[in-house]
């Protein structure tokens, strides 16, 4: 599997992202032929080659006219519409706008509609993102690995009036991602690529375990006396991020978890019951023993980053703890999608996983097999096993004699 490592000693940003993978290897013609057809008056794209504290880069600069007007999110999503982009490419060049997008209305208290975006719904900006997801599919990259984000400190003019580092938006991409100290008073990571970086990384972290291909520089438009103003991606294939054909996927979630030595049962039970409602991906309660020789429930929550404040709240709310621990982990997820497999009781419903090999696996649903064993009058256990052997029929069936 091809992978791509973004080292971001020295932040990140939008053109820091399209200069490195343009250094990489991404071919620069077929790069300005997808700028082009975005249709943004006078848009040209210039490669150059830099040098950033004794070190060479390239640095890419979008040449364009100036503009008067700010474009909302339907704007670019329409540039992208017109464009002569890939399905997949404009499909990935939405998401991170419409992330950018959640981040403005989230910070702003408007709505995703009404979000004007100004700094990054420039020209340049829209360069940026389009350009990377473009080079990134030109390299063939399918997974995406990054370092822990520096982002400077200091204050930074916008639009909205002089602000403290990292600017609000940034700072809301960033949610639930290791960022750095980093001894530098200026802006080392942008809005755009925290957008980029936080929706295509999987990890943020050390370099996987990969065999390097090629590398590539990109450079920032300023000069730091500290560092070398870079950004450097490693390109290069994985076997632990993939075996051929192995649809799995990794994602970054966290773990909350307590210990609760003087909470009913009861608690516990409706605890668990708003966690999921939250959207806890899974709770569990297990027994322990605490100081004093108190029995008592360690509480275990895993949620998805955007869940992490709603499930710290429960927690906090519903049960006596005086605290959470919290912490990222990472979790291999098999492809999976929904089934149904007809029993002499009628349809039962379940999910088909698929092994790292191909090979499915199918798991009737609890709820489903309940409803049917209460409505016949079935045993419970009878009805889990007529359905996956209704389903191993159906499989073999359908195999090519």
């Amino acid at each position: 599997m091809k992978i791509a490592y973004f080292d971001c000693f020295s932040g990140i940003s939008g053109d820091m992202i399209l200069g490195a993978l343009v250094d990489a290897g991404a071919d620069f013609e077929r790069l300005a032929s997808a700028i082009d057809s975005l249709g943004l008056p006078g848009c040209r794209l210039i490669a150059e080659e830099a040098r950033k504290g004794g070190f060479r880069a390239t640095h890419i600069r979008v040449e364009t006219q100036p503009e008067h007007s700010h474009r909302h999110l339907r704007h670019i999503l329409e540039l992208l519409e017109r464009s002569d982009l890939t399905a997949s490419q404009r499909s990935k060049a939405a998401a991170v706008f419409r992330r950018l997008a959640e981040a403005e209305a989230k910070v702003h208290g408007t709505t995703v509609e009404k979000v004007h975006f100004h700094e990054v719904g420039a020209a340049d900006s829209v360069v940026d993102v389009v350009g990377a997801v473009v080079c990134l599919d030109l390299l063939g990259v399918e997974r995406v690995f990054a370092s822990p984000i520096p982002t400077g400190h200091g204050t930074i003019r916008i639009q909205h009036g002089e602000v403290s580092i990292p600017a609000p938006a940034t700072a809301e991409l960033l949610v639930g991602v290791p960022i750095l100290e980093a001894d530098v008073p200026f802006e080392l990571t942008t809005p755009t690529g925290a957008a980029l970086i936080t929706s295509y990384a999987q990890r943020f972290g050390p370099p996987p375990s990969m065999t390097v291909q090629c590398i590539g520089y990109g450079a920032g438009s300023r000069d730091i006396p500290q560092r070398a103003n870079l950004l450097r991606v490693l390109i290069g294939t994985s076997e632990e991020a993939g075996l051929a054909g192995d649809e799995s996927s990794v994602e970054r979630i966290w773990v909350v978890e307590t210990h609760l030595d003087d909470v009913p049962g009861e608690i516990v039970g409706y605890t668990v019951e708003r966690l999921l409602e939250e959207g806890a991906l899974d709770v569990f309660a297990s027994g322990g023993q605490m100081k004093k020789n108190r029995p008592a429930v360690r509480l275990t929550v895993l949620c998805r980053a955007e869940h992490l404040a709603a499930v710290e709240r429960v927690v906090l709310t519903e049960t006596t703890t005086l605290g959470v621990r919290r912490w990222p982990v990472e979790r291999r997820v098999l492809k999976r999608e929904s089934a149904e497999v007809r029993t002499r009781w009628g349809t039962v419903v379940g999910k088909v996983a698929y092994t790292p090999d191909g090979t499915p696996r199918f798991a009737p649903e609890f709820e489903s097999c309940r409803d049917v064993a209460r409505k016949h009058g079935v045993p419970l256990q009878v009805v889990y096993r007529e359905a996956a052997e209704a389903y191993a029929g159906e499989s073999a069936a359908q195999e090519p004699q």
